[in-house]
Parts: structure tokens; C-alpha cells; sequence
């Protein structure tokens, strides 16, 4: 009987201590006191070891042997989600394992691209604000292979990402981001746009060409209608666009223009060429795009800016030279008053 009660006692208190060793590794509390949320990144490519060691420096967890045993054992070992993850205290090895496996409290990350923007300036924000590759991002966005797979017949995505705010997670896949953008738009123009871009008798690069430099040239959104009807105006007449923002783009900057700057030798120079230039000049916005397509019904064939917001319009070139003297006279007048 005594040997009977040993093995018992000895079976007993195995499973006491395999019972507790099992509580220790997955359910016990492995959070460290914070008395806030723990943000942490895991990147891509981050190996299981590494994600413990972040989880480890940031304070998340206080016994990282227990966390990689309880990940080896459950096998989490390779299936790490990439993101910035929010962590609170009070988690246990099998809570955060799942979290990170499963990408539970992954951070959404709302990232705003604002109209009018070139697609370097894009793939520059998102490498800032989720951390992407922006080489990788561009090299997509001018590859016709994966622009076919998106049913669009373009040397390049310029025109066709469209402004918005968008929420992805850290490290989001760039094919996956691009596609979003691309989804926006393919919403946004469609039906009516599309019965209406055929009435104009265009095509879809031409509206969004138009588009681009109306987005370039004024922020006023109640003037974009009515540039878009001075640039129709002036392709009706074979008359050349004579837009700034085409000579800036072939430049490379956004600066003032000199007169050696309008004689650039670039198909993107409406001040040389005919017609509208080869493509976008950067990714239009809602209102630039409506305007480009339903633009206003007048006889401007001319304008220029104010000096304090906003343009000048003019039907003959005689009306324009007087635009532009009273711009130059405010633009003096401003020059006046700030030496004062």
C-alpha cells in the first residue's frame, strides 16, 4: 500500500508540476507592467526570434524563454504578421502568440495623398508613413506588365492613383496599395464619367492629361471649370496650351519659369508642342477630373493669375496683356510693401 501512495503522490505531484509548468508557459500573465499600451514594430521579414526580441525590448514581455518555448510548442514559429502592433498589459504567451500570428492588434495607419501629386511624391509618403519600399513602389507603378493586369493601356500609373486618405497596415504590400488606389479610381470614373468622356470623343489619358494640369493650375475650385474651358478652347482652335505646369513637369520642379525654361526640348513643352502632352502630370483630383470633363461654356482663350488668388480671363490677346500688367503691378506692389 505504501509503494501504491508513493507512485501516487510521485504521479500527483507530476502533474501538479506539469500542470503549472503548462500555466507558466502559455497562461500566465507575460506582460510587464505598463500602464499604458505598448506600440511595437515588427518588420517585414522580422524572424520569430527577432519579433521576441523586439516584444523583449520594448517591455511587452518579461520571460522571453517562456514565450519562445510556448511559440516552438504551438508552432508560431513562422507565422509572423508584419505591422505596428498595439500590446496592453495583462497578455499572456498564448494571447500575444496568436496576436502577432494572426496580426490581431495590427494599427491601421490612415495615410492621406493629397490631389495634384507625382507619383514619386506618393511613393515618398508612403515609404514615410508605412515604412514601404518607394523604389519598388515606382518601379510598379511604371511597369506596363502590371499596368495591363489592371486593364489600363498606359506607359505609366501618372494620373490614374487617386487622391484620398487610405488605410493600410505598416509594411502593407505595395502591389496591394497600388491596387487600392487604382480600385478608388476605377470607382469613381465609371458610367456617366465613361458616357461623357465618349461624347467628348477622348480618351480616358486624354481626361486625365487635362485633368492634370487644371489640378496644377489653380487650387480655386470654382475657376477649374472654367481654365478647363479655355484649354478646350484652345484645342478646338489648334491653338498650343501654352500651360506652365507641362514645362515644369518636363523640368522636374515646380519653380517659376524663365524664358530659357519655355524653350526645353521635351514632348511635355505645350509651349513648343500642339496639343496635349504625352500623358499626366501628376494624379488629378475628383474636381479636376469633372472639370476636364464637364468644363464651362464660354470664349476665354486666355489667363493669368491675379497676384492675390485666383485669374484673369480674357477672350483676345489684347485683353491678356492687360491681365498681365495688373498682375505685374500687384506683384510690384507686393514687393514695395514688404521692402517698407
Amino acid at each position: 500500500m505504501r509503494a501504491r501512495e508513493k507512485i501516487l503522490n510521485v504521479s500527483a505531484a507530476f502533474f501538479l508540476f506539469s500542470g503549472a509548468a503548462v500555466y507558466i508557459v502559455f497562461w500566465m500573465q507575460n506582460t510587464s507592467h505598463q500602464p499604458q499600451g505598448v506600440v511595437v514594430t515588427i518588420f517585414r521579414g522580422t524572424s520569430f526570434n527577432g519579433a521576441a526580441e523586439n516584444l523583449r525590448a520594448a517591455g511587452v514581455i518579461r520571460s522571453v524563454w517562456t514565450f519562445k518555448l510556448a511559440g516552438r510548442i504551438l508552432g508560431y514559429t513562422k507565422s509572423i504578421r508584419t505591422g505596428k502592433y498595439l500590446f496592453v498589459k495583462g497578455q499572456s504567451n498564448l494571447s500575444l502568440l496568436k496576436d502577432i500570428g494572426e496580426g490581431k492588434s495590427r494599427m491601421v495607419i490612415p495615410v492621406t495623398i493629397p490631389e495634384g501629386w507625382r507619383l514619386e511624391q506618393i511613393a515618398r509618403r508612403y515609404h514615410r508613413d508605412l515604412g514601404i519600399d518607394a523604389a519598388l513602389f515606382l518601379s510598379l507603378c511604371r511597369d506596363t506588365a502590371f499596368i495591363r493586369q489592371h486593364h489600363l493601356n498606359a506607359a505609366s500609373l501618372e494620373g490614374y492613383l487617386l487622391p484620398d486618405t487610405y488605410s493600410f497596415y505598416w509594411q502593407n504590400d505595395e502591389e496591394d496599395i497600388i491596387t487600392r488606389m487604382l480600385d478608388g479610381f476605377q470607382k469613381f470614373y465609371s458610367d456617366s464619367l465613361l458616357a461623357r468622356q465618349h461624347q467628348l470623343n477622348v480618351s480616358q489619358q486624354d481626361v486625365l492629361t487635362l485633368a492634370s494640369i487644371i489640378e496644377a493650375e489653380s487650387g480655386v475650385m470654382e475657376e477649374r471649370p472654367v481654365i478647363s474651358g479655355v484649354y478646350w478652347n484652345r484645342l478646338r482652335k489648334k491653338m498650343r496650351l501654352d500651360a506652365d505646369p507641362t514645362v515644369q513637369y518636363a523640368l522636374g520642379r515646380e519653380q517659376k519659369l524663365t524664358h530659357q525654361d519655355l524653350l526645353i526640348s521635351s514632348p511635355y513643352n505645350t509651349y513648343m508642342h500642339q496639343g496635349l502632352p504625352p500623358g499626366p502630370i501628376n494624379n488629378p483630383g475628383r474636381l479636376a477630373i469633372l472639370a476636364a470633363l464637364y468644363p464651362s461654356n464660354h470664349g476665354y482663350l486666355y489667363f493669368v493669375a491675379t497676384g492675390i488668388g485666383g485669374h484673369h480671363f480674357a477672350r483676345s490677346y489684347s485683353e491678356h496683356e492687360k491681365n498681365i500688367n495688373s498682375y505685374r503691378r500687384v506683384k510690384r506692389a507686393q514687393r514695395y510693401g514688404q521692402k517698407k
